[in-house]
């Protein structure tokens, strides 16, 4: 099988396993609160991890003066996104969740500009004005309850907060490994989620849940091993194969999957605005893959969700 091939299966797939994550939170939402939930995530992420870089016997060396750009990785994407994108689908809908967040892609390109002054050009100026008008579709129109509008504004966050730490990922040094930098980012939102875990839950009514419902155990196990550890394999495994501008385009298998799981196992239903939303969005982005090429894109080493 050719390289680029086999990167373009890889991509497919991880994006599609992000797109199944919305659908899957949700349910598991329904009984486990949206930062514990995140919080189990990283935990058995974090194990998942672990084995694999002790087993490939990659490095742990990380210089103090490259801790404080891990940091802010860290906080911005593992922590403000990730629980702005599960609190964000708990109050809205799967479908919501996942084309809201498929925005993010074109937002990259502001703060590119910002971090890295790299050139907007007109392609990339129609993107992002596309891009906002797509958005703009999915939450401003239509008659939504204040919960799921709230959820679509805090979805929103979720997407620009994930654009600005891919383009803070592109100020890391190429000389550590991708696994390395993901561990101790994934490692310090673990740590600043660890109280508000507990405070939310608690050890006992974990395991008490856990207990009675054990269905949940699968679910919980899928968004750490699967949507989590396994995807994240994939998406850098994948990015090393294709070109990375390219690369962003797989990120549309993200909310196709989880519009089409959300209709066939939440009853969620398609309106013209969500439709339309998500029509500009992927013209959107398209347009900024076309006239940004590969330097638009960045490198997350932890991209999706």
């Amino acid at each position: 099988m050719k390289s680029s091939t086999l990167g373009s299966i890889l991509l497919s797939l991880a994006a599609a396993i992000w797109g199944s994550m919305y659908v899957v939170s949700k349910i598991v939402l329904r009984t486990i609160p949206p930062l514990t939930l995140v919080w189990m995530r990283y935990v058995i992420a974090l194990a998942i991890l672990l084995g694999i870089m002790s087993g490939a016997r990659i490095s742990w060396r990380l210089d103090r003066r490259d801790f404080g750009r891990v940091l802010q990785i860290g906080l911005i994407g593992y922590v403000v996104s990730i629980a702005a994108q599960f609190i964000g689908t708990k109050l809205a809908t799967a479908q919501l969740g996942s084309l809201i967040t498929a925005s993010t892609p074109a937002f990259m390109i502001l703060f590119a500009y910002v971090i890295l002054r790299e050139r907007i050009n007109t392609s990339k100026l129609i993107a992002l004005c596309l891009a906002a008008m797509g958005v703009l579709l999915i939450v401003g129109l239509g008659h939504q309850a204040g919960s799921v509008r709230l959820g679509e504004v805090i979805l929103g966050i979720a997407a620009v907060s994930w654009a600005w730490m891919s383009v803070l990922v592109k100020t890391v040094p190429q000389r550590y490994s991708i696994l390395t930098v993901t561990f101790y980012s994934m490692l310090v939102a673990t740590a600043l989620m660890t109280p508000i875990a507990f405070w939310q839950m608690g050890i006992h009514r974990m395991l008490t849940v856990f207990t009675q419902e054990p269905r949940l155990d699968g679910y919980v196990l899928y968004l750490g091993v699967v949507a989590t550890a396994a995807a994240f394999f994939m998406w850098n495994a994948g990015l090393q194969r294709v070109q990375a501008g390219v690369a962003g385009f797989y990120l549309f298998f993200q909310p196709v999957v989880g519009g089409v799981l959300g209709w066939l196992l939440l009853n969620e239903h398609f309106t013209w605005s969500l439709g339309l939303g998500a029509a500009v969005i992927v013209l959107a982005v398209v347009l900024a893959l076309k006239g940004g090429g590969g330097r638009a894109q960045t490198k997350p080493h932890g991209s999706t969700d």
